[in-house]
C-alpha cells in the first residue's frame, strides 16, 4: 500500500472491493461503467492540466512555506474586520472538531439538537444585544445581510407606496464602502434607486421607502440616531442599522431607538479575520416581519412526548418551495461560525463581554488622548473604538509599515485607527512612537489605560443582556468543554456514519486539509492589507482560480461569492452585464427546467430576470422540444438558461449539447448550476457541454465541510466573453476590466476556507480528482443495484445507470400508511442521517454516497434500507402504531418502565447486529413542526412561557 497517496486515504473502496462491486453492478470495469453513464460526446480526450499529487506530508510542508509569505502586521484598519482572540476551548472543541464541522444542515432535527441549541444561543445573543424581537441563525457577511435588509424593507412597502412607485432607498455615507458596493449590485436589477449621502442632511422625503445607517459610522463616530428614526417613521420610511456587535455591549441598542432591522457581523466574537471570511453575519428584526425574514430561524417546539425540542422554523427551504416568488435565494448560513461566535458569548458571559468592550473603548480613548498630546487633531468627538486623525497620511504610512503596523488611510490628510480586543498598552506605545516620528515630536510612553468615556450619555447602554442561565454558567474552561461536548453528543455528523444526501455531497473533510485553518499566519490577515503583505494568500487564491478554471474548461474564475446561491446570482449578473455591454438591454428572460434547484428561479428574479419554466419528460430529462419552442418564442429577450448537470434527477442527459446550442442560437447564455460538479471533474466539464458560466459549491465537490449549514463557498467560472465582468471590490482591485459591483464584502470572499479546496486539489492531483469522480459514480451505482427489488430508482440514464446520485421512489408505500418522512426518521434508529427528503420529487429519497465511503459503509446503509423495506411490508394503513411511525426511538423510551408498543425494544433500537457496536441515540422523539410555527419562540426563553400546562 502506497502510504504517500492521499487518494488512497480519501477514496473509500479498497482495490480488493472493486471486483465484487463491479460484479454487483454488472460491468467488467470502471471504464465500462463510465461509458454506460456519461454521454460519449462530452467526455474529455485529454487529462486536466493540473499539478501532480502531493502527499499529506509534502502538502503541509508546502502550505507552511506559503504561510511564511504572509506578513502579520499589527492591523488597525477596521472597516468591519478586527483582530480577535479565539478562546482555545472553542478552537480545539469546535473549529478543529469534525463532530461540529462535518455535520449537515439541521433539517433532521431529532439528530441535530446540539447544533440547534448552539444556534438558538446565537439568536438569543443577537436579539439581546440589538434589542430586537427576532434574529435569524446567521447570514453570509455584513454586506449581504444589509442587502437582504434592503430587499425586506422593499417587500414591506405599504400599498400606497407601491401604488406611488416609491423605490428610493437612502444609504448614509457612513456605511462601509464594501456594503455600499454590494447594495448597488442588489438594487439595480430589482428597480431600487440608491441615494448615498449624509444622514445629517437627509430631508425625509416620502419618495423613500427605507434607509440604512451605520452604528458606529465607518469613520468611528457614534451618532444618536433617535431623532433621525423618529422623523423617518413620520414619513413612513423604515430604518435598518448596520451595527458593530461588540459596541452594542456599551452602546444603546438600535432596537431601543425603534429601528426595523439590525444587521452586522459577529466576526469580533472570537472569529479570525481569515483575509475576509468566513464570518457569521446577523440579521435581527421585528416579530411582525417573521414571515419575511431571510435565511434560517431556529425555533422551539415539542416532540411526540410533549418535551421541549428545537428545529428550523417557518420559511425553512422557502426558496425551494416558493421558487420565483421567494423573498430571498439564501440557502445556506454560516453555522459553524455562528456556533463559535455564540459560544464566545456563552464562555465570556455578560460580565466578560462588558470587560472586553470596556477595555477596547479605554484603549481607543487612551490612544486618542495620546495623539492630542502629540498635537494631532482627533476628529471624532464621540467614538467606541475608532479615532480619525488629521495628519500627513503618507508620512505615517511609510513609518507605520516599516514598523509592521497597518492603519486605514481614506485620504492624504487622514489616518483612521480601529483598536481591538488584542491591543495592549505596548501596542499603544508603538502607535505613539510612529506618530511622534511622523510629526517630528518627542515620543512618550503610557503605563495604564485612561478611565472615562467618549460616548454621549444619550447612547450609553443601560439595559441588561444575556441574562439567561446559558450565558452565566460556563465561564470555567472545564464547564465550557463539557457543555460543548454535551451538545456535540446530540448530533450525528460524518465522524459517526455516512450522510448520503443527494445534491449535498457530504464527502470526507480530511484533517490535513483542515489543519492550516488554525494557523494564525492564515487566520490573522485583514482582507484590506496591501497585497505584498498577503503573498501567501495571493499565491493560493491565484492558483485555486487557475485550477478551477482548468477543471471547468473555462477562461477565468472569481472566488468572491461566499455561497452557492450567491454564485448563482453572480453568474446571472455577469450574464446581465455582458448583454448590456452589447446593447441588449431587453434580454431579461431566463429559462429554467421544472426539475431545477429552487434557488435557481429565486436567483433569476433577484438578477432582474423573468422566469419561464420548461417541461421535463417522463424520464426526468429536459423536454428539448418544449425548450426549443420557448427559446424561439423569447429569442429577442432570451438572457439565459439555468441548467444542472448531471440533472437534479441524477442523470447525464445525452441531449445536453443540443440544449446549449439551442440557447446560443437564440442569443442567450448558458448558466450551469455546479451542484453536481463532483460527477464531472476529470470526465467532462461545463465548457465541454457548451455552458458559459457555472458556479462551484466548494463545500460539496471540493471538500470544504458543511459545518452544520455553512460555511459555503460558490465561486463562478466563466467563458472568455464573460471574464471582463467578474465582480470587483471598492477597496482592493479584483475582478474583470468591466467588473460588476461586489457580490460579497471581501475581495476574495471566504479566503480562509479556500485553503481546504486548494489542499484537496493539490493532494489528489489530476489523476486523483478523476478517480474521485469515477468512484462517486461507482458507489452510487453499487447502492442502486443492491437496493434493486426493494426500492425503485425513479430515473436512470439511457443505459440504466445512475450518475453520482439516484432518486428512490417511496410513494408506493403510502398504501401501507408509510410516508417518506417515516423512513427518514427510522434511519436514525439504524445510525444514519436520512438522504435528501422529497427533493426534487415529493415522496422520494435522493441518495448520494460520495467517493469517500467504503464498501463496508455502503453495505451497512443498504442493509439498513433493506431492513426498513421489510418493516414496511409488515405495516398497514389501518394500524399506524408501528416501528416506522414511532421512529425515532430514544434512550428514554427504551429505558422506561412502560412499553406500550406492539414490537420489542430490541427491534426498536437494535434492528441489525452492527448497531450494537456503535449505537447513536436520537436525543428527542419526532418534533412537532406545526406547533413550533404556531407558537414561535426563537430565543432561550424559559420553557414555562410557551408550553401547554
Amino acid at each position: 500500500m502506497n502510504t504517500d497517496s492521499f487518494a488512497l486515504r480519501h477514496i473509500g473502496p479498497r482495490e480488493s472491493d472493486l471486483e465484487g462491486m463491479l460484479k454487483t453492478i454488472g460491468v467488467d470495469s470502471i471504464d465500462q461503467l463510465i461509458y454506460e453513464s456519461v454521454p460519449d460526446d462530452i467526455l474529455l480526450n485529454k487529462p486536466m492540466n493540473l499539478p501532480k499529487a502531493l502527499s499529506e506530508q509534502e502538502y503541509l510542508a508546502h502550505i507552511g512555506e506559503l504561510s511564511n509569505k504572509n506578513k502579520l502586521y499589527k492591523t488597525y484598519i477596521g472597516l468591519g474586520y478586527h483582530s480577535t482572540i479565539m478562546p482555545p476551548v472553542i478552537q480545539r472543541n469546535i473549529l478543529e472538531n469534525p463532530g461540529w464541522y462535518s455535520a449537515y444542515t439541521p433539517y433532521q432535527a431529532e439528530i441535530a439538537q446540539g447544533r440547534l441549541e448552539a444556534l438558538l444561543n446565537f439568536q438569543t445573543m443577537v436579539s439581546d444585544l440589538t434589542k430586537m424581537e427576532l434574529a435569524n441563525a446567521s447570514l453570509l457577511d455584513e454586506a449581504t445581510a444589509a442587502a437582504e435588509a434592503m430587499a425586506l424593507l422593499y417587500a414591506l412597502r405599504d400599498r400606497q407606496q407601491q401604488r406611488d412607485g416609491v423605490v428610493k432607498f437612502f444609504v448614509s455615507d457612513e456605511v462601509l464602502p464594501q456594503t455600499i458596493s454590494l447594495l448597488k449590485t442588489r438594487a439595480i436589477p430589482i428597480g431600487i434607486e440608491l441615494v448615498v449621502s449624509s444622514h445629517q442632511e437627509f430631508d425625509f422625503s416620502t419618495e423613500f421607502f427605507g434607509c440604512l445607517l451605520q452604528y458606529p459610522g465607518k469613520s468611528g463616530m457614534v451618532y444618536d440616531y433617535s431623532d433621525f428614526i423618529e422623523k423617518a417613521k413620520l414619513s413612513f420610511i423604515k430604518v435598518a442599522v448596520a451595527a458593530d456587535i461588540l459596541s452594542l455591549v456599551a452602546l444603546k441598542a438600535p432596537g431601543e431607538m425603534g429601528v426595523d432591522v439590525v444587521v452586522g457581523t459577529t466576526q469580533r466574537f472570537g472569529i479570525p479575520m481569515g483575509y475576509g471570511g468566513p464570518h457569521a453575519a446577523f440579521f435581527a428584526t421585528k416579530e411582525a416581519y417573521k414571515r419575511d425574514i431571510p435565511g434560517r430561524i431556529i425555533g422551539v417546539t415539542r416532540d411526540t412526548d410533549g418535551n421541549r425540542a428545537l428545529r428550523m422554523a417557518l420559511q425553512t427551504r422557502e426558496q425551494h418551495i416558493k421558487r420565483d416568488r421567494a423573498t430571498s435565494n439564501i440557502c445556506t448560513a454560516q453555522v459553524l461560525l455562528a456556533v463559535m461566535a455564540g459560544m464566545y458569548a456563552v464562555y465570556h458571559g455578560p460580565r466578560g463581554l462588558r470587560y472586553i468592550a470596556d477595555k477596547v473603548h479605554k484603549t481607543a480613548l487612551t490612544t486618542s488622548q495620546a495623539m492630542e498630546k502629540l498635537g494631532i487633531k482627533q476628529e471624532n468627538r464621540n467614538f467606541f473604538d475608532t479615532i480619525r486623525l488629521k495628519v500627513n497620511a503618507q508620512k505615517v504610512r511609510t513609518i507605520a509599515e516599516q514598523s509592521g503596523v497597518n492603519f486605514y488611510y481614506p485620504d492624504e490628510d487622514t489616518v483612521v485607527l480601529s483598536l481591538n480586543e488584542t491591543t495592549t498598552v505596548d501596542d499603544i506605545n508603538q502607535i505613539i512612537t510612529i506618530f511622534a516620528k511622523a510629526t517630528s515630536q518627542n515620543a512618550f510612553e503610557i503605563e495604564t489605560l485612561t478611565e472615562g468615556k467618549a460616548i454621549p450619555e444619550s447612547v450609553i447602554r443601560t439595559t441588561d443582556f444575556l441574562t439567561h442561565e446559558i450565558f452565566n454558567s460556563y465561564q470555567s474552561e472545564t464547564d465550557m468543554m463539557r457543555y460543548i461536548k454535551k451538545l456535540e453528543r446530540k448530533d450525528l455528523s460524518l465522524n459517526h456514519s455516512m450522510i448520503a444526501l443527494g445534491s449535498c455531497t457530504m464527502k470526507l473533510n480530511a484533517a490535513a486539509e483542515m489543519l492550516p485553518l488554525s494557523d494564525p499566519q492564515w487566520g490573522n490577515l485583514h482582507p484590506f492589507v496591501p497585497l505584498d503583505q498577503a503573498e501567501g494568500y495571493q499565491v493560493i487564491l491565484k492558483n485555486l482560480e487557475d485550477y478551477l478554471t482548468e477543471i471547468t474548461g473555462f477562461a477565468a474564475t472569481s472566488l468572491q461569492p461566499n455561497s452557492g446561491a450567491q454564485g448563482e446570482f453572480a453568474g446571472l449578473m455577469v450574464i446581465r452585464a455582458y448583454h448590456e455591454s452589447r446593447g441588449d438591454y431587453d434580454r431579461n428572460v431566463c429559462l429554467i427546467p421544472s426539475s431545477a434547484h429552487g434557488t435557481n428561479p429565486a436567483s433569476a428574479v433577484m438578477a432582474g430576470m423573468k422566469v419561464i419554466v420548461t417541461k421535463s419528460t417522463e424520464e426526468g430529462n429536459i423536454d428539448v422540444e418544449d425548450l426549443r419552442e420557448k427559446a424561439t418564442k423569447y429569442k429577442d429577450n432570451l438572457a439565459a438558461l439555468m441548467v444542472t448537470y448531471p440533472s437534479t434527477h441524477g442523470v447525464y442527459e445525452s441531449a445536453i449539447k443540443e440544449v446549449t446550442q439551442i440557447i446560443h442560437d437564440n442569443g442567450g447564455q448558458v448558466y450551469m448550476d455546479g451542484a453536481n460538479m463532483n460527477a464531472q471533474v476529470g470526465l467532462t466539464n461545463p465548457g465541454a457541454i457548451g455552458a458559459d458560466v457555472c458556479h462551484l459549491n466548494l463545500h460539496k465537490t471540493f471538500a470544504i465541510p458543511h459545518g452544520g449549514g455553512g460555511p459555503g463557498v460558490g465561486p463562478i467560472c466563466v467563458a472568455p466573453q464573460l471574464a471582463p465582468f467578474l465582480p470587483g471590490n471598492p477597496i482592493v482591485k479584483t475582478g474583470g476590466k468591466q467588473a460588476i459591483t461586489a457580490i460579497s464584502a471581501a475581495p476574495w470572499g471566504s479566503s480562509l476556507v479556500c485553503l481546504i479546496s486548494y489542499a484537496y486539489i493539490r493532494m489528489l492531483g489530476f489523476r486523483g480528482l478523476k478517480k474521485a469522480t469515477e468512484y462517486a459514480i461507482l458507489n452510487a451505482n453499487y447502492i442502486k443495484e443492491r437496493l434493486k427489488g426493494h426500492y425503485e430508482t425513479l430515473y436512470s440514464g439511457e443505459k440504466g445507470r445512475a450518475a453520482h446520485e439516484m432518486i428512490l421512489d417511496c410513494r408506493p408505500f403510502k398504501k401501507n400508511g408509510i410516508e417518506v418522512v417515516d423512513i427518514a426518521k427510522r434511519l436514525m434508529d439504524y445510525g444514519f442521517h436520512a438522504p435528501t427528503v422529497s427533493f426534487p420529487v415529493a415522496g422520494t429519497l435522493m441518495v448520494e454516497p460520495t467517493e469517500s465511503e467504503s464498501k463496508a459503509e455502503l453495505d451497512r446503509f443498504c442493509d439498513a434500507m433493506i431492513s426498513i423495506r421489510e418493516e414496511i411490508n409488515q405495516t398497514n394503513s389501518d394500524n399506524l402504531n408501528n416501528v416506522l411511525k414511532n421512529a425515532p426511538h430514544t434512550l428514554q423510551m427504551l429505558t422506561s418502565d412502560v412499553w406500550d408498543f406492539p414490537y420489542s425494544r430490541e427491534q426498536a433500537a437494535f434492528p441489525l447486529d452492527y448497531i450494537t457496536e456503535n449505537k447513536f441515540w436520537p436525543s428527542c422523539r419526532r418534533v412537532d413542526e406545526a406547533y413550533g410555527d404556531r407558537n414561535l419562540i426563537c430565543t432561550c426563553a424559559p420553557i414555562e412561557e410557551y408550553m401547554d400546562s
